[in-house]
């Protein structure tokens, strides 16, 4: 009687060991190139009002976390030709269409950027291009 007990129990371990893998994670070659095509999808157009804010930016506490997140919803924005953030003057310089955007809405995508309370706008200039 004890030898069926300790196969069942040696079955069900190796079961629960070859079962659990953790494969969610790690993304198919399938998935990172649908994920990557889908960021160049963006056609940028020309704009017809071109102009450049540059923002100062309060909150941020990394480059990869804080500054690329940004970057990354700036660059998506309708009517944004490019979005750079620099970690270490905790500036955005943002090149965007006038007629699109305003820099009053690129502020508040910057703001609401995480949870709408780590990041703040301290002071913006606007240049026309």
């Amino acid at each position: 009687m004890n030898f069926p007990k300790s196969l069942l129990t040696l079955v069900l371990a190796s079961s629960l060991f070859i079962s659990c893998k953790d494969t969610a994670s790690k993304p198919t070659a399938e998935e990172a190139t649908n994920e990557t095509s889908s960021v160049e999808k963006k056609e940028i157009v020309a704009a017809v009002k071109p102009e450049t804010a540059n923002f100062k930016i309060e909150g941020m506490t990394c480059a990869m976390g804080c500054a690329k997140t940004i970057e990354k919803k700036l660059a998506a924005m309708d009517g944004v030709q490019k979005a750079t953030v620099d970690f270490e003057t905790k500036e955005a310089v943002v090149d965007f269409d006038a007629t699109i955007q305003s820099k009053e809405s690129l502020a508040k995508a910057i703001e609401a950027a995480a949870d709408g309370k780590t990041y703040k706008v301290a002071k913006s200039e606007e240049k026309k291009v």
